[in-house]
């Protein structure tokens, strides 16, 4: 008997979610022993897949992998996103300007969703950040200055919603030092990632805000953690700000 469809798709996006997570594909074995799904079944949904173009098979290796159509479905949302329009000619400009990594974040929940990233060529690779990749927002300089434009309230309910978990020895786990945190990013205008996301990267971002003063998404800096000194963070902070307004006067805010 055929399995509901409802069913049917939630077990072809979870295959699509773990390829995702596996650019050079999976052995149909691997695909079924880490979903817990039979091998026929596993194979009926990757020939559905296959038939509409999201998957293949390599000859070689004989693995499945994804193909660049979900590109299509992902490029025509961020078609979508005017502020992606708006920031992009500045980040690509910053990120040469800085030889550093440049990053466009937009909220979701409580989490934070990379939808540009701008790299030297030099230093591609440095960092696991990519775009569509989520994370907390309290653990990101992108996501502190997003959350530092919201009501306390708000940012309480974020947290008791999903209280972040260390990610590194210097992720924020105490929502107290994370609303003193926020007031400091008030004040100054900038935020920073000291190494609370990933070990040997730390960030400086600020975020991009509506009519109404609440963030849109923010831009963020990171460099590796060793070369990101007090010094160079002065030096970085003027450059993000004008980015910034940069993006802020071409989408009218």
């Amino acid at each position: 008997m055929a399995e509901p469809s409802v069913q049917s798709l939630e077990r072809a996006f979870a295959l699509l979610e773990l390829l995702a997570l596996h650019p050079r594909g999976m052995a149909l074995t691997e695909l079924a022993e880490t979903t817990g799904l039979h091998k026929s079944t596993v194979h009926r949904l990757l020939g559905s897949l296959f038939s509409l173009g999201y998957v293949v098979k390599d000859s070689g290796s004989g693995h499945y992998r994804l193909t660049y159509k979900l590109l299509t479905l992902s490029n025509g949302i961020l078609d979508g996103i005017d502020v992606l329009s708006a920031a992009k000619p500045h980040l690509d400009r910053l990120s040469e300007e800085t030889g550093e990594i440049v990053h466009l974040m937009v909220p979701e929940g409580s989490d934070g969703v990379y939808i540009y990233k701008s790299e030297p060529p030099l230093i591609q690779g440095q960092m696991r950040s990519r775009v569509g990749l989520r994370a907390p927002l309290a653990c990101t300089a992108a996501g502190k200055a997003i959350l530092a434009t919201l009501p306390q309230e708000e940012v309480g309910r974020l947290w008791a919603l999903a209280p972040p978990t260390p990610l590194t020895r210097s992720t924020l786990t105490q929502q107290g030092s994370l609303l003193a945190q926020l007031r400091e990013i008030q004040d100054k205008g900038w935020a920073v990632d000291d190494e609370e996301n990933e070990v040997g990267v730390k960030c400086v971002g600020a975020s991009i805000p509506d009519y109404q003063g609440r963030a849109l998404s923010a831009i963020s800096i990171s460099a590796n953690a060793a070369r990101m000194t007090s010094l160079l963070l002065e030096t970085l902070i003027p450059k993000l700000l004008q980015c910034k307004e940069d993006i802020c006067r071409d989408m009218g805010l």
